[in-house]
């Protein structure tokens, strides 16, 4: 038995059982793939994929179940590499880090900037998704940090920590009604944002849980009429005048989005709150343990090791 028959078994799976895809990955060829994945089942006494003719189709029921000790394995494996490489080249390595577009586009620029003065020699990888990509990304062990607003408390396999709190903001060109309206000091209402088309993100994403839930919970109708993942295209159709935009505050610069007019909106929706994410089981070489209190200062060491030992504390 060795890793490369453990890899081979675990990518099949993780590519659908498509054994060009996994060669690819592995940077080897189809029939040593195949070879390696034969020679790991002869060993073990047992198919861990189904077969029809040469193609793979799915897992036996014995690779269900030896399927997670594979995983187990290899996640081992890379925390013996980072443990000594934790020794060996304390201050050098890569640090991959699996966000959403607001994530990486508005918040994590300070930090990346700040951990960059203090740790040049680590280099940064950034890798954007949905919040169930991120997740993904993270137990598949391809991330060794995860940020984003939904879906990362959904994983028991993941360590989540609250970072920072965050509000909803309306943006509009400056001759708007809802402009105009503000600037006379009325505060906004669901009902005024209501009688225009909205420009949002997509479900699942940045907080749009709590715009439907403010709407319904109203009683008003929210007619979206263009959804993105990206603030930075909402913007550019309110620009347009295609609709009203509601985006995270975070997004809103008044420098740079001058053709815009943002306002507050605090008072109607719930806070979001964006969290951090690691693997529990995953070894945490001394540079992450510095980004992560480097991007939410309360988060240093001592916090996170204490969470991983004692889950309840995570919240």
């Amino acid at each position: 038995m060795n890793f490369q028959q453990l890899r081979s078994v675990r990518e099949a799976q993780r590519r659908g059982f498509n054994l060009t895809e996994v060669a690819q990955a592995l940077h080897t060829s189809q029939p040593g793939v195949s070879r390696q994945i034969r020679e790991l089942e002869d060993e073990l006494g047992i198919d861990i994929f189904i077969r029809a003719g040469k193609r793979l189709t799915g897992l036996t029921e014995p690779g269900r179940n030896v399927m997670p000790i594979v995983e187990r394995l290899l996640r081992e494996a890379e925390n013996l590499r980072r443990a000594g490489e934790d020794f060996a080249r304390a201050d050098s390595g890569h640090l991959r880090i699996a966000a959403t577009h607001s994530q990486a586009r508005y918040a994590l620029p300070p930090a990346v900037r700040d951990f960059r003065n203090t740790h040049p020699e680590v280099s940064l990888q950034f890798q954007q998704g949905t919040p169930q990509q991120v997740a993904r990304l993270l137990m598949d062990g391809e991330a060794d940090i995860g940020i984003a607003t939904e879906a990362l408390t959904q994983h028991p396999e993941l360590l989540t920590l609250p970072c920072y709190r965050w509000t909803h903001t309306v943006l509009v060109p400056p001759d708007h009604p809802l402009a105009l309206e503000s600037a006379n000091g009325q505060p906004l209402t669901l009902e005024q944002i209501g009688r225009y088309p909205i420009i949002t993100y997509e479900s699942g994403y940045t907080g749009r849980g709590h715009i439907d839930e403010a709407f319904a919970r109203a009683g008003v109708n929210l007619n979206v009429v263009l959804v993105a993942m990206d603030a930075d295209v909402i913007k550019t159709y309110v620009e347009l005048g295609l609709g009203v935009g509601i985006v995270a505050a975070i997004a809103y610069d008044e420098e740079r989005d001058r053709l815009l007019r943002a306002i507050d909106a605090r008072h109607l929706f719930a806070d979001n709150l964006t969290r951090l994410a690691v693997r529990r089981d995953a070894y945490l070489r001394d540079y992450v343990y510095a980004f992560i209190e480097t991007f939410a200062p309360p988060l240093h060491r001592d916090v996170v090791e204490q969470a991983r030992l004692t889950p309840s504390l995570a919240d």
